[in-house]
């Protein structure tokens, strides 16, 4: 593991899709089916809609122009978060493309189901099968490197998820490729060796070398963007980089709890606070005091146990503080050794993927 200190925090907002690799808690976004929100041109025409009537729906704020050709409803579109803007324009796109055109690097993600950068999805991005010719336009970046195989998902060849992986890791900042590549590698149960192969394919390739760090950087166990980044946080701030889902158990053999990451056997927890300030995001029933009472008891139970515990919120993931509160509490924990004990928490079965050799 390297200690080099990339810039790996951009300006804008991380969003977190909604796609085949979704789960319950990555985030409001939801996935609706593009079916019926495209209007290409020519099946308008043929359906009996004249160009002039498209230029009425646009000017009137019922159609809303995607591209040159590809048309969305107003009403609908208005309601797409970023991620499902970006599948709308791929799965709008991609058909008119090459039949080799094969959806790759953050487009293949957002497809996927894993979190990315608002600023990252500018462009469709595809990959042609071949070694030259690759070109950049308004909406669609075509590269072009040999491809082995591909994953038959809604229709469209993708870049299956470890190629998907690396070639993020070559060309994000570190932390945007970070937290998008233990998403795809939780759900998709994306492994050290699957991940050796693609950089092996990869070695002579722009990035390569910073894609060997986030390689080596990636936990499978990390199960939601505010885990990913603390880790990366922690690899800033100097301090050893926790194991990601750590089951606490008390010395019978009860388990009492899950916790986002734990620092080894030195005793000391780590809890990625959400803070949910929103009431649509509380649990079925319950009020923000209600869910208050609970991480307090959570906290008092590991505390009972003789662990260290320390919090943070997603606005400290870019302080020096929770890196202080961290070295206090494993200097603590030197002197107050816990009862129990953890263990890391089992990987997800992988979802299924319908994988074609090419």
């Amino acid at each position: 593991m390297t200690a080099a200190n990339e810039p790996c925090t951009p300006s804008s907002a991380v969003i977190e899709t909604a796609g085949p690799a979704a789960t319950a808690s990555t985030g409001p976004e939801s996935a609706p089916a593009c079916d019926g929100l495209v209007h290409r041109r020519r099946d308008a025409v043929l359906g009996g809609v004249s160009d002039d009537e498209i230029r009425r729906r646009c000017a009137g704020g019922a159609w809303r122009r995607v591209r040159r050709g590809l048309y969305a409803d107003q009403a609908v579109y208005a309601d797409l978060g970023a991620a499902q803007r970006h599948r709308l324009l791929v799965e709008a796109v991609v058909p008119g493309l090459s039949v080799e055109a094969i959806v790759s690097h953050q487009s293949a993600a957002v497809l996927y189901g894993a979190p990315l950068w608002v600023s990252e999805l500018e462009r469709v991005c595809v990959t042609r099968n071949r070694r030259g010719g690759g070109r950049i336009r308004t909406d669609v970046k075509v590269h072009c490197a040999p491809v082995d195989a591909v994953v038959e998902l809604d229709g469209l060849a993708v870049t299956t998820p470890a190629r998907t992986i690396v070639d993020l890791a070559r060309t994000l900042p570190f932390e945007a490729a970070v937290v998008a590549g233990d998403a795809m590698a939780h759900q998709f149960g994306v492994t050290a060796i699957d991940l050796e192969a693609e950089l092996g394919t990869a070695k002579r390739r722009h990035g390569c070398t910073m894609a060997h760090r986030v390689a080596e950087f990636l936990d499978p166990h990390s199960a939601s963007v505010g885990e990913s980044r603390s880790r990366v946080m922690f690899r800033r701030l100097g301090l050893p980089v926790p194991l990601a889902r750590g089951e606490v158990y008390a010395p019978d053999g009860r388990l009492v709890d899950t916790v986002d990451c734990y620092f080894g056997d030195t005793g000391v927890v780590g809890i990625y606070d959400t803070r949910l300030p929103h009431r649509r995001h509380l649990p079925s029933g319950h009020t923000a005091c209600d869910v208050s009472r609970t991480e307090q008891r959570r906290e008092e139970a590991l505390r009972a146990l003789g662990f260290q515990v320390v919090r943070w919120t997603r606005a400290e993931l870019t302080s020096l503080e929770v890196g202080a509160r961290v070295r206090v509490a494993i200097q603590r924990a030197r002197r107050i050794r816990p009862t129990g004990f953890i263990r890391q928490a089992a990987l997800p079965v992988p979802r299924p993927l319908t994988v074609r050799r090419l």
